[in-house]
């Protein structure tokens, strides 16, 4: 691995190696979506570009890339009381992603990732510390016996590629709209990350040492109010890869709060609240009890989230999006 990486530059970089590969850079859309009255917050990378998907709106390009600001408090991806108690639970994340429209398919998408996370000239994640999960085809869906294949062809050993169900492996939007079978990548944080203390579990074991840090979906179909899924006129790559987790394997650590996009964030709140002689100088969060650093977690998750809401717009109310904010700043400021 190369001398350690900053955030924004792991994001920077995701950035310019598919530039690289043709694709535009596209700016993240706002946290409020435009036209979609089903959405409370911008949730995924692929939120700007449904209607391209659904192929009801042209773009002059068929490839993108965009780091995507993202919330998830509200709704369907509710994950607030989690946050501050688990490693990677987030109100406010950055969703690096790639995406074709009718473009390139499962072959291209498959090689890009294992070469942008393997190559040494780009992430250089030890391989064997990787693995990747595909289709296992369930509910009248077929095995996706193609990525298998694919991922096999890219040198990744058989007993590394695990087939995985609906509820992992099968990714949509919402009820209705596009969706289709997902192959993610996951990585072995070792025993250290176990929340259950395991020292030996395997892969899949859902203790947290196994981290899921990418997940391509090939777009395939679009699912009717009958619930049917129809073919989509053009078969599309939509990725997600969590900046914040990709971050922490980067830089070598456990839990995403420990990578440079948080520390400054909990050291000024560990100040602002005179905690652990921050305001001194001798400050290490990891020395303070579980309830503190918790705390100081939440402040800070809930901080970023704050900002980003109140730039794109959202002030704190009683009803929809405002309630939300409101709910993350009074979480933020009576939590103790």
């Amino acid at each position: 691995m190369h001398s350690m990486l900053t955030g924004s530059e792991i994001r920077r970089k995701f950035l310019d190696f598919f530039v690289q590969k043709g694709h535009k850079e596209v700016h993240s859309s706002s946290l409020v979506p435009a036209n979609d009255p089903t959405l409370l917050f911008a949730n995924a990378g692929m939120n700007q570009f449904k209607d391209v998907f659904l192929g009801l709106e042209k773009r002059d390009y068929s490839r993108a890339t965009t780091s995507q600001k993202c919330v998830r408090a509200g709704g369907k991806h509710n994950d607030l009381e989690n946050v501050g108690f688990t490693n990677r639970h987030h109100t406010f994340f950055e969703m690096l992603g790639n995406f074709s429209f009718g473009d390139y398919f499962k072959k291209d998408a498959i090689a890009y990732a294992w070469e942008l996370i393997t190559s040494k000239e780009w992430f250089g994640i030890d391989k064997s510390k990787l693995y990747v999960t595909i289709f296992n085809g369930e509910g009248g869906m077929q095995r996706d016996a193609e990525a298998y294949d694919l991922w096999a062809a890219q040198g990744v050993p058989k007993n590394r590629i695990f087939a995985m169900g609906i509820k992992d492996n099968f990714w949509q939007m919402g009820d209705t709209g596009p969706c289709g079978p997902c192959s993610e990548i996951h990585y072995d944080m070792g025993p250290a990350a176990s929340d259950q203390g395991h020292a030996d579990c395997a892969f899949a074991c859902d203790c947290g040492r196994y981290v899921e840090i990418w997940n391509l979906v090939f777009m395939q179909f679009d699912r009717d109010a009958s619930g049917k899924l129809n073919s989509l006129p053009k078969p599309s790559i939509d990725t997600g890869m969590g900046l914040e987790r990709v971050t922490a394997v980067l830089q070598g650590v456990v839990s995403n709060y420990d990578t440079d996009l948080f520390a400054q964030l909990i050291f000024q709140a560990a100040i602002l609240c005179r905690i652990g002689g921050a305001e001194r100088g001798g400050f290490d969060y990891h020395q303070l009890d579980a309830r503190t650093q918790a705390s100081l977690r939440i402040i800070a998750d809930h901080a970023r989230a704050t900002t980003f809401l109140i730039s794109d717009g959202v002030v704190p109310s009683n009803e929809g999006r405002g309630y939300v904010l409101r709910k993350i700043m009074r979480r933020a400021m009576r939590y103790d």
